[in-house]
């Protein structure tokens, strides 16, 4: 039987290799039959993510830097022309802020740095949402869903100035929803628990916030990178149809709790 998504095509930014959350989300997308396209973020990984892209037969595997408007530009012009003018998906898991600032006080976080984060973090998904608008008109909507994370709304240890960009991200989605829900474009967020990725490595302390989560949560599990790919899915599908502006937890509840 064909898969929910069928005949839908997409694109995913953030994959670094296969323990990243956003190769988690394009593996559970693939296997429903999406067919999708990749970016990746510099000569390092791309080997890596072009390896990952031809297990899921994409048409496209491209770089984008996103903190150029010119090179969101280029990467949604070659998206457009690889899918036929069109886009139904996009899965934005793009972050970024400077090791130093991930340990130690938020007061240090100087001012560029703090401009980096949100640039990456959050900027970047109103200029690649900017730039699938048109795309999506064209397929009559589509569907965005970005990484967010509770340090957005509430102050956690080492995620420092990553957790000022978050809040920024979450406000981001909600005022993207009210602009594209007029062109049936959802936006909605994923706040995952600690998952182990690459970038979860760098944050000050992980092993611990890992076993709070865990220990405090009603569920009293840890979360890994599938949950998120099969909670992704529902938001990009069409039963999630009048679901927008909205954050879906996934951290077994954490986020519930006062203690």
């Amino acid at each position: 039987m064909p898969g929910q998504f069928s005949g839908k095509q997409g694109l995913v930014l953030g994959v670094a290799n296969r323990r990243s959350i956003a190769w988690a989300i394009a593996r559970a997308l693939a296997a429903e039959g999406a067919e999708l396209a990749f970016t990746y973020q510099g000569e390092r990984i791309e080997s890596g993510v072009r390896e990952l892209a031809d297990s899921v037969s994409s048409p496209l595997v491209t770089s984008c830097d996103v903190r150029s408007d010119e090179d969101v530009e280029r990467v949604f012009e070659e998206v457009g022309k690889a899918f036929g003018g069109g886009l139904d998906l996009l899965v934005h898991s793009v972050a970024f802020a400077a090791q130093e600032d991930l340990a130690g006080r938020f007061t240090d976080t100087s001012r560029d740095n703090f401009w980096l984060a949100l640039d990456v973090s959050a900027y970047s998904l109103v200029t690649c949402a900017r730039a699938a608008e048109p795309l999506m008109e064209a397929r009559g909507g589509g569907s965005i869903v970005t990484m967010t994370y509770l340090g957005g709304e509430r102050a956690v240890p080492h995620y420092n100035v990553m957790g000022v960009a978050k809040a920024a991200l979450d406000a981001s989605v909600r005022y993207l929803a009210w602009d594209l829900g007029q062109k049936n474009i959802r936006v909605n967020a994923i706040s995952a628990g600690p998952v182990r990725t690459l970038a979860a490595r760098s944050i000050a302390g992980f092993p611990t916030m890992e076993a709070i989560v865990e220990e405090r949560s009603p569920l009293h599990r840890p979360i890994d990178a599938d949950d998120v790919g099969t909670a992704a899915t529902y938001l990009l599908s069409d039963a999630a149809r009048n679901v927008t502006a909205t954050t879906l937890y996934v951290d077994g509840g954490y986020h519930s709790m006062g203690m």
